[in-house]
């Protein structure tokens, strides 16, 4: 039985995560300080900037403060187990369902446990496409790629870590706010207050 230490100090095996190890400070550091492709890239480009660009896109395309939250997260594992490029990913069986085991914790302690095989369908539609964009501006020779339109423009200018962990947690916060208000709002009935 392993433990990891945590950016914020907490300790757990992350094989038996619970949503309780999850703290968004974590991810945001973890995620700011992580280059996408294992480094292979023009210049460090985190995979937090990444999901920060899939967010933006989500909201670009008109979708819900939830689905823009899902989409800020869809990578959050790998705040706690790292980045492994798509080509070696697909063989690791294992790592897969690590990987999808920590996420279904991140999902509960953010509330988007529920998210229907329509949403997953569509925050991972924005992954590829938002990939499909880096690989063609990040990668030598990779010009030729045909990228699927996006309604937003990638945001893949190298960015100071501290910046991108500071922008991924206002987001979040922002969400987070955002989907409380909402919900409360549509719990309250007629001219009652909510407390």
């Amino acid at each position: 039985m392993g433990t990891m230490n945590t950016y914020s100090g907490k300790k757990f095996d992350p094989l038996e995560m619970t949503p309780d190890n999850v703290f968004l400070e974590d991810i945001a550091h973890a995620l700011s300080l992580l280059c996408r492709g294992g480094g292979h890239l023009k210049h460090f480009y985190s995979v937090g900037q990444h999901s920060i660009n899939c967010a933006e896109e989500a909201r670009a395309r008109g979708w819900s403060e939830r689905m823009q939250l899902a989409c800020l997260l869809h990578d959050a594992s790998e705040a706690y187990i790292s980045d492994i490029i798509r080509p070696v990913k697909i063989h690791l069986s294992n790592y897969l369902e690590i990987e999808g085991k920590i996420m279904g914790q991140i999902w509960k302690r953010f509330g988007l446990a529920d998210l229907s095989e329509e949403e997953n369908r569509k925050w991972k539609q924005i992954d590829d496409d938002i990939l499909l964009y880096e690989l063609k501006e990040l990668i030598k020779g990779k010009t030729e790629i045909t990228c699927r339109e996006l309604y937003s423009c990638p945001d893949i200018e190298e960015k100071p870590w501290r910046q991108v962990e500071t922008e991924f947690k206002g987001l979040a916060k922002a969400f987070l706010k955002d989907i409380k208000a909402r919900d409360t709002a549509e719990t309250c009935s007629g001219g009652e207050a909510c407390k």
